[in-house]
């Protein structure tokens, strides 16, 4: 997907976000999730709310026959055992074997030896369509794989590592209009290096495939107050890429999941009495109730050069 050729790079992507909405709802996707079982009743229906099908499965015995009927794969580390961590390495194996897509979203990477070490095997050993996570796991990442600072200037890139605060975002790491740019450029070398799309989400979604990098200035503060906000966009992600190209898929899926946060904040009584479970439920009646004309008229998209 040439994005990076387009005259109007903003109006070309929401020209491609509409059809991805379409092809979602007409096909249906099958998704399959080894997720964070934490969250796990909140991305189940994410998914159906978007129009897609869900599938939680962990046994490794029926791993390779879902696969085979699946669109793609999602992979969660965020509450890992060790059964689980086998499905998910057999899974992997058989989604690269059969060309389905796999979204990673690497939970806590950067606070354990266990998160840190899974996550590069998987980046070491499958092939990934998409890694989603927060600044703080992003900048865990690039410290992982030696992603050369000399390459990316320091004067670009104030703080690499990042420090951990269990699996949320540092606060020294949220995406901000002053950081923008440095913490763009760290994504786009990423997703160069590792040959995918990465997606950084946060107050800003930062999104790249190595070429150009799009920011999403959509959302509400209360999204990351909730649990499972990130595990939902990254099952959402899952979905659009069952039925769509991987780039495009994070575009819409984020756009997706804020603009809808921003609809389900506005309480219909008062803002001010909107407490997070109501939230939380409103965000998905707005996962389902999102049209095209939401996106096309609410997204706030940017290119970053």
């Amino acid at each position: 997907m040439n994005i990076e050729n387009e005259n109007n790079k903003e109006s070309y992507i929401l020209k491609e976000t509409k059809e991805a909405l379409k092809n979602v709802k007409e096909e249906n996707p099958l998704t399959y999730c080894i997720t964070n079982s934490v969250t796990v009743n909140d991305c189940a229906n994410a998914v159906l709310a978007i129009g897609g099908s869900p599938i939680m499965a962990y046994n490794e015995e029926e791993v390779e026959e879902i696969i085979n009927i699946s669109k793609s794969l999602v992979i969660n580390i965020g509450n890992p055992s060790k059964d689980e961590i086998k499905s998910m390495k057999k899974a992997c194996y058989y989604a690269n074997k059969r060309n389905i897509p796999i979204i990673f979203d690497p939970v806590g990477v950067g606070i354990s030896k266990l998160r840190n070490d899974l996550s590069l095997n998987f980046i070491q050993n499958y092939e990934l369509s998409i890694i989603r996570g927060n600044m703080s796991e992003i900048k865990a990442i690039a410290k992982l794989v030696n992603l050369d600072s000399i390459k990316l200037d320091s004067s670009k890139l104030k703080n690499q590592e990042g420090k951990q605060k269990g699996v949320d975002v540092n606060i020294a790491d949220i995406i901000t209009k002053e950081n923008l740019s440095e913490n763009g450029f760290l994504v786009k070398e990423l997703a160069k290096k590792l040959n995918t799309i990465i997606v950084a989400s946060g107050p800003i979604d930062l999104i790249s495939d190595g070429k150009i990098i799009i920011a999403i200035k959509n959302g509400n503060e209360m999204m990351p107050k909730i649990t499972g906000s990130g595990c939902m966009l990254s099952t959402i992600i899952g979905t659009y890429n069952g039925a769509n190209n991987p780039l495009i898929s994070a575009i819409t899926a984020s756009l997706h999941i804020t603009i809808a946060g921003e609809k389900a904040s506005q309480y219909k009584k008062s803002p001010s009495e909107l407490g997070l479970g109501t939230f939380h439920q409103y965000l998905i009646d707005h996962l389902y109730l999102l049209k095209e004309t939401d996106i096309i008229k609410n997204a706030r998209i940017s290119i970053i050069e």
